[in-house]
């Protein structure tokens, strides 16, 4: 059983929310919060497996109670459920934490299988939305010359090989399960690969690390 966490302004979204998400049998609702504070205070109570968590809300907005759930509860996972798809707004999701980001236009049924997903270890994006997402990741402050395209991702070079395909393999939305058995390894050994990868990267989670092999994989092309 997947226990989930609603988290928006508005009851009567939560309300819709819990009605259809109490059909699926694997799925059960546990708390509703109308604020980020008052998420974080549910999430330390209640340890909710799934947190769906719109964005613009008042006491403390979706973003930075995003930031400070997956700061403080690694084993809660946070799944961004709202109806702005803004570059901005992607990108500072998935930089805070977030494992995904949705819209609140899509079926109910991929909404839950988005879930299951999410509990799984993979990381969702509702479609269109990665090009966004993309854009906002390889912005550089300034506008980039074409001269300084070969050195956008100068870290790749200190990989190794095998921490290279590790890397490509977690872009395409494998766990370490599955990157164990494509490569034949073992999943500690995928495990050890990750903590190293986040390490010379500089980078906090696994959903950072997807956008990072993506934009790497774009800045190639």
């Amino acid at each position: 059983m997947i226990r989930l966490l609603l988290v928006d302004d508005q009851q009567l979204i939560c309300q819709g929310l819990k009605a259809m998400l109490s059909l699926e049998l694997d799925l059960e609702v546990i708390g509703i919060a109308h604020n980020g504070q008052a998420a974080l205070e549910q999430v330390e109570a209640l340890k909710p497996d799934v947190v769906l968590m719109d964005l613009k809300m008042p006491v403390m907005d979706g973003r930075e109670a995003t930031r400070l759930i997956c700061q403080s509860f690694p084993n809660t996972s946070v799944l961004v459920l709202t109806t702005f798809d803004d570059d901005g707004y992607i990108v500072d999701a998935m930089r805070s934490g977030a494992k995904g980001y949705l819209l609140k236009d899509m079926p109910s049924e991929e909404l839950a299988q988005a879930i299951r997903l999410v509990q799984s270890g993979y990381t969702q994006l509702a479609p269109g939305l990665m090009d966004k997402l993309m854009t906002g990741f390889c912005a550089a402050p300034t506008t980039p010359a074409p001269t300084t395209q070969p050195s956008k991702h100068p870290a790749l070079a200190q990989l190794t090989p095998r921490e290279q395909e590790v890397l490509q393999l977690i872009g395409t939305g494998l766990t370490n399960r599955d990157i164990a058995q494509q490569l034949f390894i073992s999943e500690g050994t995928v495990k050890t690969h990750v903590t190293h990868l986040l390490n010379r990267l500089n980078l906090r989670n696994r959903s950072q690390l997807a956008i990072y092999a993506h934009a790497a994989t774009a800045s190639s092309i």
